[in-house]
């Protein structure tokens, strides 16, 4: 098991403002801990598309997370901005995350048809969108956890044989 670096940004304007508990991205943190991966960075965040960019790339370019896991602003609401700005900051999209977590998901929930979650690679990055409910993150994290190793060690040019 790879001792990764985890990122953990939650985007929502009513737990940054302090009026919801960030149930989500606590449990990203305590799911990734659970696989002996150490979160090393820890944002809570509006639905701003300029805020959110600039922590992503420093999260990627300044801390070095392997994965920079995201909840949050994947809906269709008006300040749902999470899969475009993580698109506009990566390098390349990898789009069979997003496209696992919906199919999956719509075993549960008709409601996951409409999730607009996707991933990409920033560098030796992968940025990976999930939804905001702490319900839809442990089990979007179960459908791609097996995954992430994998992937890292494949960004590192490893992983091919």
């Amino acid at each position: 098991m790879a001792d990764l670096r985890i990122g953990v940004l939650t985007s929502s304007d009513t737990r940054s403002a302090g009026e919801a508990e960030d149930t989500s991205g606590a449990a990203l943190k305590e799911l990734s801990e659970a696989r002996g991966w150490t979160v090393v960075d820890y944002r809570l965040l509006p639905d701003d598309r300029d805020a959110i960019a600039a922590a992503l790339v420093e999260m990627a370019d300044e801390t070095c997370c392997d994965v920079v896991f995201t909840t949050g602003g994947t809906g269709l609401g008006p300040r749902d901005v999470l899969p475009e700005t993580t698109l506009a900051v990566c390098d390349r999209e990898v789009p069979g995350i997003g496209d696992v977590i919906r199919s999956e998901s719509l075993k549960i929930t008709d409601r996951a048809m409409i999730s607009r979650g996707t991933a990409g690679q920033r560098g030796a990055t992968l940025i990976v969108n999930m939804p905001g409910s702490q319900k839809a993150v442990r089990e979007s994290f179960g459908f791609v956890e097996g995954v992430i190793e994998h992937a890292v060690e494949m960004m590192a040019g490893g992983g091919h044989g």
